[in-house]
């Protein structure tokens, strides 16, 4: 068994930093509100039709898709955290600039490669700054938290940027969007770079070097364990991605009009379910173990695809749906935790974390495509059920082969310097 030492004498950062941590997450939260269904909605009452809309809608998810490897590379080696999300943010700030003031084809396809580059450094580059702060042993709660307030700031800038494009126009919630550019640019400069220790902001093996040592790439794509996880989160994503489209759609059909009220709630309400659970997620993850928390969070959506299959009441939905707050809260917690877990001590935690991104992000990209297909060939309880079968698989995949990662007990060794702690196996493999 290899052991691995580790200094425990990781003092706690500065308030401030924390602080402004906390509304780094909610403007953050907010600005990327700023796209999504807006852009098409935007571009449709510029008269474009829906090919095109489609067409700059791909190009972002391609971007983002093909750039989430590379980003989390780059969130490794870099030195400052803070520089990585900065650019990123302004990156998003202009692509939303240039669809709110541009309606031309060349300009909205610009915008759209900014906006699924700049996205791909969020994840892994807040992840980085969380981990630097707090270290591995308090990541579980700073992470409930950072979800917390992510969540409160994706269901504020829906309410407020909905009601402007209803007060006054779509183009407005593009300006509105970027101006949260800067309190967020203002509270990320809040977070002093000196308390972002960057040996434990990539799962260095060494926590104070400043040019750690680190695991080789192809070691850590033989760790089968990742491995199992991506996996899972790509069946996840292909599961749950096309799940409230298709609802929708039903929804369009039976109540009409009213349709888009009832999709509004059943978007909205599960992040008021994630706000209240996720800082839950963050503790029991430390007490239960992370296995069972990923359970639950990958039921979820067999679940609720398989219920859906045979209403569409209204009020029911909404209901079924409040389950996805219970997906939301844990999954959005143990994606980050389950990876630090596997890469502590490789110095490749954003690298794993921009290959789980990849995973997900492919499983969301097909699978509207394969659903839709389904639905349109055999109806639409055949494709629900359909998804029920693959979220299923998710959960038996992580029954047989996801062993739980949450770090042994520290053993303290005769004679050692600090603390060691010792691993089933070596980091980086299986």
């Amino acid at each position: 068994m290899r052991t691995t030492s580790v200094e425990t004498s990781e003092p706690a950062p500065p308030h401030e930093s924390l602080h402004a941590l906390d509304w780094l997450n909610f403007f953050l939260a907010a600005l990327l509100v700023g796209f999504g269904p807006f852009v098409a909605v935007h571009y449709a009452e510029q008269g474009w039709a829906a090919t095109g809309i489609g067409v700059v809608l791909t190009i972002s998810g391609l971007a983002g898709l093909f750039t989430q490897v590379p980003a989390g590379e780059l969130v490794d080696i870099v030195q400052s955290k803070r520089a990585v999300v900065g650019v990123g943010a302004a990156a998003s700030i202009l692509a939303l600039l240039i669809f709110g003031l541009r309606v031309d084809f060349p300009s909205a396809a610009a915008a759209a490669v900014l906006q699924g580059t700049a996205g791909s450094v969020f994840g892994p580059g807040v992840a980085a700054i969380s981990l630097g702060l707090v270290g591995h042993h308090a990541l579980a709660e700073r992470l409930g938290r950072n979800q917390r307030f992510a969540s409160i700031g994706s269901l504020s800038a829906a309410v407020i940027m909905g009601g402007i494009g209803y007060l006054l126009s779509t183009r407005d919630i593009f300006l509105t969007a970027a101006a949260l550019g800067i309190p967020l640019l203002w509270t990320l400069a809040r977070i002093r770079r000196a308390d972002i220790h960057f040996g434990r902001s990539c799962g260095a093996p060494d926590h104070h070097a400043t040019n750690p040592p680190r695991i080789g790439r192809a070691v850590l794509l033989r760790n089968r364990r990742l491995l199992v996880f991506a996996i899972c989160l790509f069946l996840f994503q292909l599961a749950n991605a096309s799940l409230l489209p298709l609802v929708g759609q039903a929804l369009t059909r039976t109540e009409g009009r009213a349709s888009s009220v009832v999709v509004s709630a059943l978007i909205a309400l599960p992040q008021i379910i994630v706000a209240l659970l996720a800082p839950w997620a963050g503790r029991t993850a430390n007490t239960w173990g992370r296995r069972p928390l990923l359970l639950i969070g990958l039921a979820v959506v067999p679940i609720r695809s398989g219920l859906f299959a045979f209403t569409t009441d209204p009020a029911l939905l909404i209901v079924l749906q409040l389950l996805d707050g219970l997906s939301g809260a844990t999954l959005g917690v143990l994606t980050t935790l389950i990876i630090a877990d596997l890469t502590n001590g490789t110095g490749r935690f954003n690298l794993a974390l921009g290959l789980a991104g990849a995973a997900s992000g492919i499983g969301a990209s097909l699978s509207t495509s394969i659903f839709g297909l389904v639905v349109q060939r055999f109806g639409y309880t055949a494709g629900l059920l359909g998804i029920t079968a693959v979220g299923l698989m998710s959960v038996a995949i992580v029954m047989a082969f996801m062993p739980e990662t949450k770090p042994s007990p520290f053993v303290r060794k005769p004679g050692a310097r600090g603390l060691t702690w010792t691993r089933p196996t070596g980091a980086g493999a299986d």
